[in-house]
């Protein structure tokens, strides 16, 4: 007898709502299944290269003169 017959035997002989139960769990082992297939990884430069986003030399130094323009200094 095969697997699948075992299930198919075991789940007739449930009531009706644990059949359900049954059915539901065979779907949360289904989903966990497909979310643990791998996918290939992307490559980060068709990840960062985002079409009409330039950001100069000077978006990131202003960037980092109000990041840091309040900050406290030592002074000895």
């Amino acid at each position: 007898m095969t697997i699948e017959q075992q299930i198919q035997e075991k789940a007739a002989a449930l009531p009706p709502d644990k059949r359900q139960e049954l059915l539901d769990f065979a779907e949360f082992l289904q989903q966990k299944v497909s979310s643990q297939t791998k996918r290939p990884w992307k490559s980060l430069m068709g990840a960062l290269a985002r079409p009409g986003l330039d950001i100069t030399e000077e978006d990131i130094a202003e960037a980092r003169r109000e990041m840091w323009g309040n900050f406290p200094r030592d002074i000895d």
